[in-house]
């Protein structure tokens, strides 16, 4: 019996580092095929620079580093609110029997294809903003309020399970000492789920991050700097995507170089989460 364990054990750490070998594989090929672009051009005017034009030499990508943080916050902008107020309803103020229908329903929305999302966002939201709001309707915005969607079933479901984590002493306790439903939920179990909802968060800014194809139909896919949420942008991942099938030289190494920035950007970010976590957390 304790052989088969071993065995077994063996087998699962094989596989956790095969996963990192895996993930250090791919981060070596990215820095191999963009780091060379990187000094040729010079980091300073390669992420400052804001000229796009790979047929002139021209490789700056700080107008679509902007692009991606204006997309970005925008959804968290809508994605935060209504996904804590969305986890909040579903564990603490709907009837167990109703949650078992709202729940695989908000989790279905992850399994909605990209492509999908960004249908919608063409034929419902870009006409909505282009006749009431002004611009050519294919905006920041437009690519925000699709984002925050998207990101809403990785907010609502991880957020719930930390809620759901808690021991009922919490809330139990809280409400011994005379503190109301809301004023517990508010005041203990949100601060105690904290570390969980920061967790959301993160993957949630990640997926905003890394969307493309949805990101493509609607953003506009000017390389411009942003001024506004109704301007049209494009950000380093639909830039990726939308040039890798034709780029060859110095272009193919420019777009293995945007990669690298993505790469130090979600490291930062994460960095940043857990960080802030952990000192509200003192």
């Amino acid at each position: 019996m304790q052989l088969q364990e071993k065995i077994i054990s063996k087998i699962l750490l094989l596989i956790a580092f095969s996963s990192i070998f895996i993930l250090a594989l791919i981060t070596f090929f990215i820095f191999e095929e963009g780091l060379p672009l990187i000094w040729k051009v010079g980091a300073k005017a390669f992420l400052f620079g804001e000229k796009w034009i790979p047929s002139k030499g021209l490789f700056g990508i700080f107008p679509m580093i902007l692009s991606s943080f204006w997309v970005t916050v925008g959804a968290l902008l809508l994605g935060i609110p209504l996904g804590l107020a969305c986890t909040i309803f579903l564990s603490e103020l709907l009837p167990p029997s109703v949650g078992t229908f709202f729940r695989p329903a908000i989790q279905l929305l992850a399994a909605i294809p990209s492509v999908i999302y960004g249908f919608w966002g063409l034929i419902v939201l870009v006409p909505l903003i282009r006749n009431h709001l002004g611009g050519p309707g294919m905006s920041i915005l437009a690519g925000s309020l699709v984002l925050g969607f998207m990101i809403l079933p990785t907010i609502i479901t991880i957020s719930e399970d930390a809620l759901k984590a808690l021991p009922p002493s919490y809330k139990a306790g809280a409400l011994a000492l005379g503190a109301t439903h809301w004023q517990t939920i508010w005041r203990v179990l949100i601060p105690a789920a904290r570390s969980g909802i920061v967790a959301s968060v993160i993957l949630g800014m990640g997926r905003a991050i890394g969307e493309t194809m949805a990101m493509i139909m609607i953003l506009g896919n000017a390389v411009k700097m942003p001024t506004s949420f109704l301007d049209s942008a494009r950000t380093l991942t639909t830039n990726i995507g939308i040039e890798m099938g034709y780029a060859s030289g110095d272009h193919r190494q420019a777009l293995f170089a945007t990669g690298i920035v993505l790469f130090f950007i979600i490291m930062a970010l994460n960095i940043l989460a857990i960080f802030l976590s952990r000192r509200r957390a003192h």
